[in-house]
């Protein structure tokens, strides 16, 4: 943010951060999520919850984030994935030697028997990925942990010999299932012309929103600019430039920024919730609620559907991508997914929009960090 131009803005982060640091609002985050009734209106809206069960799946979900870790551990060699169940409440960790189910629920998480094991079946799946370019009709592929089997999506009618000799040499690669995708678009970036009044700029003619506020700048999508892109802001004057960039394969990217411009560590609601702080990056594990914040639909939530996603872009593959149900459109790109109050990534692509629904990929925000060895700004 720049100091002299967004006074009110300032004020609301001032007034967030002066909040948390005094501990006004109760317990840490971790333990008692914090839950505006704009947030809670916005969940009910998108997840259909109630104030009651968004607060409630907020602390479970932050429990299961801090659980996986040790849960795989627990589990070791006979580790099969990790997800969240919302009717449960709890973190689910996939096994394939229930010896180890003792020692996993000894983490707080609950065991559950899978057919194949997470190494095999990523394993499976970085095949898929060294095939090479995907032909038309593919839409991404990721290892679904629950169902022992790498999914392949496609669009409804899609066909020809590529189609064919890709889904062929798949199957040899491991267990293969192919699902019919849920829209009828190929995924597509969110990166759009310049209409105005929206947060950054890239070369005069490109608009992208911010991911999250790091110490000495911010990071976004790498399809939005190259290194060496230059970058303005909202309000026109010259905000930074683009000091890494990624795209395709990955899709992040490092804006380092001057000029007076500096960062504090908020998500913005655009009104329809309350300015969200950031306090750190726990992954949310699948089935976990997530929200994303752009600067063309604003506020809007949805589900962690997959990780690990290779998407198959016009522009080429980007692998790693976390899969939500959560809707984009043009100009959102680079913009934030958040849980709670825990950054997860910054948004890539997808298809559909936020009138009809569609679902949309991000790049995991602590890849991003580890890439240019970034600390996020936290509260």
């Amino acid at each position: 943010m720049k100091r002299k131009h967004t006074p009110l803005r300032l004020v609301a982060a001032a007034a967030l951060a002066l909040t948390a640091a005094t501990g006004l609002t109760g317990a840490p985050a971790a333990a008692q999520p914090q839950l505006s009734p704009g947030l809670a209106e916005a969940m009910q809206r998108d997840l259909g919850l109630t104030e009651q069960q968004a607060r409630t799946r907020l602390a479970q979900e932050a429990a299961a984030a801090r659980q996986a870790p040790a849960a795989r551990q627990a589990a070791g060699e006979a580790f099969g994935g990790s997800w969240f169940d919302p009717e449960r409440g709890s973190l689910m960790v996939g096994l394939t030697d229930p010896a180890k189910a003792d020692a996993v629920r000894a983490t707080g998480a609950q065991p559950v028997q899978v057919p194949v094991s997470a190494a095999e079946l990523n394993a499976a799946k970085a095949a898929i990925d060294a095939l090479g370019p995907a032909p038309d009709g593919v839409t991404s592929w990721h290892a679904d942990h629950r169902s022992g089997k790498v999914v392949i999506t496609m669009l409804a009618g899609a066909s020809g010999p590529r189609l064919e000799q890709f889904l062929a040499a798949a199957h040899e690669a491991g267990p293969v299932t192919v699902r019919t995708a849920p829209g009828t678009e190929a995924p597509r970036t969110f990166a759009a012309g310049v209409v105005g009044g929206d947060p950054y700029y890239i070369n005069g003619n490109t608009r992208c929103s911010i991911g999250f506020a790091v110490h000495g700048g911010f990071v976004s999508a790498g399809h939005c600019g190259g290194v060496g892109s230059s970058v303005v802001g909202w309000d026109g004057s010259a905000m930074g430039h683009f000091a890494g960039s990624s795209f395709p394969g990955n899709d992040y990217s490092f804006i380092r920024t001057g000029h007076g411009w500096w960062t504090v560590p908020v998500v913005l609601g655009w009104g329809t919730v309350p300015d969200r702080l950031v306090r750190g990056s726990w992954e949310a594990p699948v089935g976990s609620s997530v929200c994303r914040s752009g600067s063309t639909t604003h506020w809007h939530c949805g589900t962690v559907l997959a990780k690990n996603e290779t998407v198959n872009y016009e522009q080429g593959a980007f692998h790693g991508a976390t899969k939500t149900s959560v809707c984009a459109e043009p100009g959102d790109s680079g913009g934030s997914f958040i849980t709670g109050d825990q950054a997860q990534g910054v948004t890539s692509g997808g298809w559909g929009n936020c009138s009809s629904g569609g679902q949309t990929w991000f790049q995991p925000v602590n890849e991003i960090l580890s890439r240019y060895n970034l600390q996020l700004h936290t509260a």
